[in-house]
C-alpha cells in the first residue's frame, strides 16, 4: 500500500484506483467430492522437495507447563543457517510458483489495465496553498506537492503572483522515488508541514525495521537542515513554525520521550520534555486543531518552558481525546461519573472544561452516548464540531455548531443539538476523513468507499449543508451505474433503512452541482448478513460476488478477517479484487470480535481472554458460506495478515478441513512464545491486547489458541502461502518460517508440499509498497488460489 504518511495530507485518495477485467468466468466446479482423500497432489506439478530446517534442542517452560521448540534457532537471525534456510525457501517457492507464471502475468495486466491514467490527489486548501499528491506515470511511490492558491480576493497579490507564475508554479516537496531511488526502501512515517508553511518534517525508514529518522527540510530553498534524531514516532509543530515536538523510542521501539527542538538554529538543541518511565505505556503527541496546545499531557505551544500540564490522573483503560475550542478543552473519554450505569460499556462522551480550570478537573458532561447511537471520534473547527458516531450499527457523520451554549444545564443526547448528519451512499462503505488541516474552514472533507463504490473525495460544507463531489477516482474500461441522489446508492442489506438526508432546518440536502458519482451494484452485488456464533453472538459478514458469473453452491471462496486492536477490517473499494469477482469467486469479510464494532465492547469481547471468541467467528463465517450455498465446500480460501493471520492461522488449526488454501501475510503466529519475551519490541504493549502471559490464567488462555503451539498432528492440512519480511520488527522473521516448519513436520508428505514461504530478505512489515509492486503481489496471491484450488485449467479455458 501507499505509505500511511501520504495519508495525513489527504486521506485515502491516492491509495490505488483498479477496475473490471475481461471475463474469464469458470465452469461450474464438479459438486461431488474428490477421489483421494488429500487434497493436494492430483494438481501439483513436479517440484523438488521442500527444504527441511535443521532442529536444534530447546526446552521452553511456564507455569509448571513444559514444551519442547526445535525451530526456537531460528530467532537468532545473525544464524548463517537461517539465511541458508530462508534462501532455500524462496527457491522452493519459487519452483512451486513456477507453472502459474503466466496466470500471474495475466493477473498483472488485468490490474494494471484497470489504474487510472493520471493517480492524483485533488488540492485541497490549507491557507495559502492547495496541497496534492500524484504517482509520475510509470513510477512507484507518490510526490507530494504544492502550488500557491489564486486569492479570490486581494486582487494586488492575486495579479503579483500572477506576473510573478508563483501561482502556476508546482513546488515538489517530497518525492517518495528520489529516496527509494537512493536507498533501495522507503517508508515515510510521518510527515508535517509547519503552521507557517516554510518547513516540512518527515520520518523516514530505509531498511524495513521501521527505526524511522527524523529529518526537516526548508521550503524556501529545498535544502535539508542540520537536523537527524533517530527512532522518532510522531511529530507536531508549534505556532511559531520552528519549533518542533516529537517522540523518541526505546531499545524495543516504544515511545517513551518527549522532545523538541528549534528548526533553522544552529547548533539545533534538542530539548528533554517528558519520558515515560513504565515500560507497560507509551507517549505519543499531536496538536490541537488550533495549534495552541500539544498534547501529550497538555503543553503550551506558544511557551514550551512552562512544562507539561496533567489532563487527569492515569487510570486503567480510561481514555482521553483532547481539542481546543476558544478557551474550553473538550475530550472524548471513556471514564464516566461514579454511579453512571454506562461505566461499563466503554462508550464514550464528550466533556469540556476552561483552560484555566484544568488542574482543578471541573469538566462538564456535555454529550453522552444512546442507545442507538456511540461516538467514536470528533475533529474540531472554529465553528464547527464533527462527531464520528455508529448510529444503529451503521457509520455516521455528523456536524454540531459551536460555540455550545455555555448556560447549559444538564448532559445532553447528540439530537438535542441540533446536529447535520452528513449525507452518506450507504451504510456499507468506509469513511475516511481528508486531512482537514485549515481550523477556520466550514468545509469536511471525507473519503467514501464500498466494496461496490470506487473512492468517492466528498465536501461536506457544515454552514449552507450541502456537499460536492470532488473527486471519484476513475475506473477504466468500466460501465458502473450511476446516481445523483445519495440514497440511492446501495449495497443489499436485508431491513436496511437509509440515512436521513435533510438538514436540520427540515430542508433537502443539495448536491452543489449536481454531480453524480458510480457505483458498481450492478455489476457485483454486495449483501450483508449476520452469522450466529457459537455463544448466540451476531457477526457482520459482507459477502461480494459478481452477478454474473457467480454459479451457487458451485463458486470457489476467499474469506477475510483481523479482529484485532479494535481496528476496522479494510472493506474498501478494490479494483485487483475485480480478477477475481470476473472469474466467479466470492470475497468476503469478517467483522469478528476483537476489531471494531458498534462500540467498544466489540474490542473487548475478543480480546485477551475472550480472542478465542474472534477464532470462533471467523469459523462460523466460513461456515455459513458453505451451507448458505455461496460457495463449493471444498473450495474456501481465507486471508489474513498480521495479527490477522493468528486468526486465519488458529481457525485453520481447529478445522484444517474447512479451508482448501490460506494466505498468512507476516502472520502473527508464535504469540506465546514471542510474549513470553518481554526483551522483543513491542512486546509489552501487546499484553493489552493479548493478555500477559507471565499471569497464568492468561498464559493457559494464550497458550490454547496460539496458532504454532497448536498445529495438528496427522491430518491434511490447506495449502498456504505465508510471507514473511527479513527486517520486520512487529513480526519476527522466525514466526512464519517456524510456523512452516512445524505444519511440514506434521502434514503429510502430499499437502507440505503446498505449503511455502515467501520472505522479503530486505523489507519490513509493511513490504515494499509501491504501486506496480502491490500489483505483482497481489497476481502472486491470486495465482496460488487458483493453483491451490485446482482450477489451473479452467483458467485457461
Amino acid at each position: 500500500m501507499i505509505s500511511p504518511a501520504i495519508l495525513h495530507l489527504a486521506g485515502k485518495s491516492l491509495k490505488k484506483t483498479k477496475l473490471p477485467s475481461i471475463l474469464l468466468l469458470f465452469s461450474i466446479l464438479p459438486s461431488s467430492p474428490f477421489s483421494t482423500s488429500c487434497k493436494t497432489h492430483h494438481y501439483l506439478h513436479q517440484t523438488p522437495p521442500p527444504p527441511v530446517p535443521k532442529k536444534v534442542p530447546f526446552k521452553a517452560s511456564a507455569h509448571g507447563v513444559t514444551w519442547q521448540d526445535p525451530y526456537h534457532w531460528m530467532k537468532h537471525t545473525d544464524d548463517p543457517d537461517l539465511i541458508n534456510y530462508l534462501d532455500q525457501e524462496n527457491s522452493y517457492a519459487d519452483a512451486f510458483m513456477d507453472d502459474t507464471k503466466s496466470l500471474q502475468q495475466t493477473f498483472y495486466s488485468e490490474m494494471i489495465a484497470r489504474l487510472p491514467s493520471k493517480i492524483s490527489t485533488p488540492p485541497e486548501r490549507w491557507g495559502p496553498w492547495f496541497y496534492f499528491q500524484y504517482i509520475p506515470e510509470g513510477k512507484e511511490y507518490p510526490v507530494l506537492c504544492r502550488k500557491l492558491a489564486a486569492e479570490k480576493n486581494g486582487w494586488i497579490q492575486t495579479i503579483y503572483n500572477y506576473v510573478m507564475g508563483e501561482w502556476r508554479k508546482v513546488q515538489i516537496l517530497l518525492d517518495w522515488n528520489e529516496i527509494a531511488e537512493q536507498y533501495g526502501y522507503v517508508h515515510v512515517g510521518t510527515c508535517r508541514v509547519s503552521p507557517d508553511h516554510n518547513y516540512l518534517a518527515f520520518t523516514l525508514d530505509i531498511t524495513g525495521a521501521e527505526r524511522f529518522m527524523l529529518q526537516a527540510k526548508n521550503l524556501s530553498n529545498g535544502v535539508l537542515e542540520n537536523l537527524r534524531v533517530d527512532d522518532v514516532v510522531s511529530l507536531a509543530w508549534a505556532p511559531d513554525g520552528c519549533t518542533l515536538f516529537y517522540t523518541v523510542s526505546d531499545e524495543s521501539q516504544r515511545p517513551h520521550r518527549v522532545q523538541y527542538c528549534k528548526i533553522g538554529q544552529d547548533p539545533i538543541n534538542n530539548i528533554e520534555m517528558y519520558t515515560e518511565k513504565d515500560s507497560r505505556f507509551c507517549v505519543d503527541i499531536t496538536s490541537t486543531k488550533d495549534g495552541k496546545f500539544i498534547t501529550v499531557y497538555v503543553v503550551d505551544a506558544t511557551n514550551p518552558q512552562s512544562g507539561l500540564h496533567r489532563v487527569n490522573i492515569r487510570i486503567p483503560g480510561v481514555q482521553y481525546f483532547l481539542e481546543h475550542h476558544h478557551g474550553f478543552f473538550y475530550a472524548l473519554t471513556n471514564q464516566l461519573p461514579c454511579g453512571n450505569n454506562l461505566l461499563s460499556t466503554g462508550n464514550y462522551y464528550l466533556i469540556r472544561c476552561q483552560v484555566q480550570d484544568l488542574q482543578t478537573a471541573k469538566w462538564e458532561t456535555i454529550i453522552l452516548p444512546s442507545e442507538d447511537i456511540s461516538i467514536h471520534d470528533m475533529d474540531i473547527f472554529n465553528g464547527h464540531l464533527v462527531l464520528f458516531l455508529n448510529k444503529n450499527g451503521s457509520p455516521v457523520i455528523c456536524s454540531i455548531k459551536l460555540p455550545i451554549d455555555e448556560s447549559f444545564k444538564k448532559e445532553m443526547k447528540i439530537d438535542d443539538l441540533n446536529p447535520w448528519y452528513f449525507p452518506l451512499p450507504s451504510n456499507l462503505c468506509e469513511i475516511v476523513p481528508g486531512s482537514n488541516h485549515d481550523f477556520n474552514s466550514s468545509q469536511y472533507r471525507a473519503i467514501v468507499s464500498s466494496p461496490v463504490i470506487p473512492d468517492v473525495i466528498v465536501d461536506y460544507d457544515m454552514s449552507r449543508y450541502t456537499f460536492s463531489i470532488v473527486h471519484q477516482d476513475e475506473v477504466p474500461g468500466s460501465t458502473p451505474n450511476f446516481n445523483s441522489n445519495s440514497s440511492s446508492l446501495t449495497c443489499k442489506r436485508e431491513s436496511f433503512d437509509f440515512q436521513n438526508t435533510q438538514s436540520e432546518r427540515g430542508e433537502d440536502v443539495i448536491n452543489d452541482e449536481g454531480q453524480k458519482w458510480s457505483n458498481f451494484s450492478d455489476a457485483y452485488c454486495c449483501e450483508l448478513k449476520e452469522v450466529v456464533s457459537h455463544d448466540g453472538i451476531k457477526i457482520p459478514l459482507t459477502i461480494l460476488y459478481s452477478r454474473r458469473a457467480h454459479h451457487k453452491g458451485q463458486s470457489p471462496g476467499l474469506l477475510q478477517g483481523y479482529g484485532a486492536y479494535g481496528q476496522v477490517l479494510d472493506k474498501s473499494w478494490s479494483s485487483d479484487r475485480l480478477s477475481l469477482l470476473d472469474r466467479g469467486w466470492v470475497v468476503a469479510f469478517a467483522d469478528v470480535r476483537g476489531g471494531a464494532g458498534a462500540d467498544p465492547s466489540w474490542h473487548k469481547s475478543g480480546s485477551g481472554l475472550f480472542k478465542s471468541n474472534s477464532i470462533a467467528d471467523f469459523v462460523a463465517c466460513a461456515e455459513y458460506l458453505i451451507s448458505e450455498h455461496y460457495v463449493h465446500k471444498y473450495h474456501l480460501g481465507a486471508f489474513g495478515g498480521s495479527a490477522g493471520g493468528l486468526l486465519v492461522g488458529a481457525a485453520a488449526n481447529r478445522y484444517p478441513q474447512l479451508f482448501r488454501a490460506i494466505i498468512l501475510k507476516v502472520p502473527f503466529l508464535d504469540i506465546c512464545n514471542t510474549l513470553l519475551d518481554p526483551s522483543l519490541p513491542l512486546t509489552m504493549l501487546d499484553y493489552e491486547e493479548f493478555g500477559n502471559p507471565q499471569i497464568q490464567s492468561q498464559f493457559q488462555s494464550i497458550l490454547s489458541y496460539s496458532p504454532y503451539d497448536n498445529v495438528p498432528s496427522g491430518v491434511c492440512c490447506p495449502a498456504m502461502l505465508v510471507t514473511a519480511s527479513f527486517n520486520d520488527s512487529r513480526v519476527g522473521v522466525w514466526e512464519p518460517a517456524k510456523w512452516v516448519a512445524k505444519v511440514r513436520e506434521n502434514a503429510c508428505s502430499d499437502c507440505s508440499q503446498a505449503v511455502i514461504l515467501k520472505t522479503n530478505m530486505k523489507g519490513g512489515h509493511f513490504g515494499e509498497g509501491g504501486l506496480y509492486s502491490q500489483c505483482e503481489e497481489s497476481a502472486y496471491e491470486y495465482a496460488f488460489l487458483v493453483k491451490t484450488m485446482g482450477l489451473m485449467e479452467k483458467d485457461r479455458k
